[in-house]
């Protein structure tokens, strides 16, 4: 074997008499291939390819990739692999930071349009109204019903029972008595009443509470559920997703003729998932220079299980550094309606917690080197360690805190002592740009941050 620039090329010999002798044939075509090697290579060194643990430029905004491989080069410590509480680490949010759009939003839909619950009807109103610290209290004006009039948690929760009797009974994935098929339940009233206003309540609640009432909100619809039943019902929502979604917007409203305390609602949300390939380079580029890498969702602990760790969605971290949302479970293995307090909520401080609680021991007490989030539930992990040397800001345009931080990176684009960094995507497709602009869904115009 012969090397160029660390390229090992094979050369073509014959063993006679147990001596080498290389052939004139041999070395004519080893010298051509030598050549065409050279000038591949000479590509190399211009981006056009990309040597092994170094991370691809893709459609990575040009300054953003130029402090993504700075932040690796610095960090990089092969030899101290063997020692784990030396290594470096890199903490990612995972919903809209490493996959485009929000993954347990998307298994909601998905549970609603398989009707997916393991929820008694008798018990439905309790797990609707968990943690919610006034069930009566109205929700925000912009969540008043058709008609303009205030809507509660306990009028909706009331609302949805009724009509989840009506396909407990007749549904026959419920296996109980019921004969109707998905296809024809879906044709009915009380099917249009309770998707689009579990839907509705999941918005109202987290548009109108505190983050600590409405982000463990959507996980309670586990309830009855075994953890390997989340996470199957997430892998195939996935899937779905995956292989059927678009991006796009779609609205739901429950029927106009249908008896209910809340009245008529609406509710919108957006379609479309894509695991992105940048993100899964940069998880991929950073393990294999030493850096660990860790996962801080403010999604249900099972749903980025299977979405961080299985190998098809490409990042395979590991399933013992991923925290997210935990709920309780009865003495079956079931998860019932309650918040698992040994743990703290994975959004907001509940996030840089986390990393204080169960990361930084595992590392020294160190600091972690890079961060990477999207919103508001990110701000405190991307602010609270000094230690951290980049920041990473998915760019959505978020009128948020995280508005501070993207008027900071759009103010230091080029600066290479920058703190933090902007990506922008394209909503529309749901791949990044290159580019520090964003694309907004149904939009063509590129934006930066917020005044």
């Amino acid at each position: 074997m012969s090397n160029i620039d660390g390229v090992s090329v094979k050369i073509l010999f014959y063993r006679e008499t147990n001596k080498c002798f290389i052939k004139p044939f041999a070395v004519i075509i080893s010298l051509i291939l030598l050549s065409i090697l050279s000038f591949l290579l000479a590509g190399c060194s211009s981006g056009s390819s990309v040597r092994p643990g170094a991370l691809a430029e893709n459609s990575w905004a040009p300054h953003t990739y130029q402090a993504l491989v700075r932040l690796i080069a610095g960090n990089s410590v092969p030899g101290k692999q063997s020692e784990p509480e030396l290594k470096p680490y890199a903490v990612f949010d995972f919903d809209n930071t490493l996959v485009i759009n929000d993954v347990e939003e998307a298994l909601l839909i998905y549970q609603l349009e398989n009707l997916a619950f393991k929820i008694k009807p008798e018990n439905i109103i309790d797990v609707l109204q968990t943690g919610i610290p006034d069930v009566h209290a109205y929700f925000k004006e912009a969540y008043n019903n058709k008609a303009g009039e205030k809507v509660t948690t306990a009028m909706v929760a009331h609302d949805c029972y009724n009509a989840y009797r009506y396909l407990y009974d007749h549904y026959v994935g419920f296996h109980a008595g019921g004969t109707a098929s998905l296809e024809d339940i879906k044709k009915t009233e009380e099917y249009k009443e309770f998707t689009t206003k579990i839907r509705y309540l999941y918005e109202a609640v987290n548009g109108t509470f505190d983050a600590s009432v409405g982000y463990p909100w959507v996980t309670y619809l586990f309830t009855g559920m075994s953890p390997q039943e989340v996470q199957i019902l997430a892998e195939q929502s996935n899937d779905y997703w995956l292989n059927n979604g678009i991006f796009t917007k779609i609205t739901w409203t429950s029927p106009e003729n249908y008896s209910s305390e809340s009245g008529v609602v609406s509710t919108s949300f957006k379609t479309g998932l894509r695991f992105v390939p940048e993100m899964q380079n940069l998880v991929a580029t950073m393990m294999q220079n030493g850096i660990e890498v860790y996962i801080c969702s403010a999604s249900f602990h099972d749903v980025i299980i299977v979405s961080a760790a299985n190998p098809k969605y490409g990042f395979s971290v590991p399933v013992a550094n991923i925290f997210a949302m935990r709920l309780k479970k009865d003495n079956s293995g079931r998860y019932i309606n309650q918040y698992d307090d040994n743990y703290f909520q994975t959004q907001g401080e509940g996030k840089s917690k986390t990393i204080t609680q169960f990361i930084r021991p595992a590392h020294g007490n160190s600091d972690p080197v890079f961060v990477a989030g999207d919103s508001a539930g990110d701000y405190n992990m991307m602010t609270d360690f000094h230690g951290m040397q980049l920041g990473l800001i998915i760019n959505r345009y978020r009128n948020d805190t995280m508005k501070t931080l993207s008027q900071i990176a759009a103010q230091t684009i080029g600066n290479p002592d920058a703190r933090y960094v902007l990506q922008g995507r394209d909503e529309n497709t749901g791949r990044f740009r290159a580019s520090e602009k964003t694309i907004l869904l149904g939009e063509t115009r590129e934006v930066l941050v917020r005044e």
